[in-house]
């Protein structure tokens, strides 16, 4: 005599294909689970990351599951979704951007020097000003390093533990948003900035570009946290006034 089975309780059954498919009910519940994230991320004026989604979605929801059917829902569509660092976001299709263009803010164009500590900063980081200097060959200005802080696409990380504590900087998620890179490491390499026509062909043999880190949010060892004092001295927080 067979078992009865309760087929609620089985995420998986095997279809005729040999292949793991989910049940009824398990694909209803993420069905809704999508439905949810994609409406938590269409509202968002920033990308949604992955802890932010699971703090919302109902206990239980399998995220990554959630965001991979959202995304492959999307990715023949004029919107996509699309994966920005650790975060979700809809942006317009890369094939109809050109479309947008009569509506787009005409944006400020960034200087020769500007994009060369932006190219630096991006391949290096986390780098501090001295070390953008010494790889330029040249000095350079504070504004350079302003404008770009003001673009948001670049941040001071911490202080280098060397002396005169040296403040390092590297890219935002804005940076990644803007440039359509999932994450830093998908910047491209030599060949293809070769291919690009952004990298001379007659290059020295042993040139070559760093490789990015991992995980550009993360301090590295020869990195100290900035602290409050820190942010006071650039002027990035107002001190404190206290009362007598």
């Amino acid at each position: 005599m067979s078992e009865s089975v309760n087929a609620s309780v089985i995420p998986f059954v095997i279809g005729d294909d040999g292949e793991a498919v989910r049940n009824p009910a398990e694909r209803l519940h993420l069905a809704e689970a999508v439905r949810m994230a994609e409406a938590i991320v269409f509202a968002s004026a920033e990308p949604v990351s992955e802890k932010q989604l699971a703090q919302r979605l109902p206990e239980g929801v399998d995220v990554p599951a959630a965001m991979a059917e959202l995304h492959k829902i999307y990715e023949r569509r004029g919107v996509n979704l699309v994966r920005v660092g650790d975060a979700w976001a809809f942006r317009t299709a890369g094939d109809l951007a050109f479309l947008m263009s009569r509506d787009a803010v005409q944006q400020r164009k960034l200087s020769r020097a500007a994009l060369e500590v932006l190219a630096i900063i991006a391949y290096h980081q986390p780098v501090t000003r001295a070390e953008i200097e010494d790889i330029r060959g040249v000095e350079t200005s504070k504004g350079t390093l302003d404008t770009l802080l003001e673009t948001e696409w670049v941040r001071m990380r911490g202080r280098r533990k060397t002396p005169g504590r040296p403040v390092t900087y590297g890219t935002t998620e804005n940076f990644l948003d803007h440039f359509a890179l999932e994450e830093i490491r998908d910047l491209p390499g030599i060949e293809e900035l070769k291919g690009a026509g952004l990298l001379s062909a007659r290059m020295p043999s042993n040139f070559s570009i760093p490789l990015p880190p991992a995980d550009p949010d993360e301090l590295t060892e020869d990195e100290d946290p900035l602290t409050d004092i820190d942010l006071e001295e650039l002027g990035l927080l107002t001190p404190k006034v206290t009362e007598e």
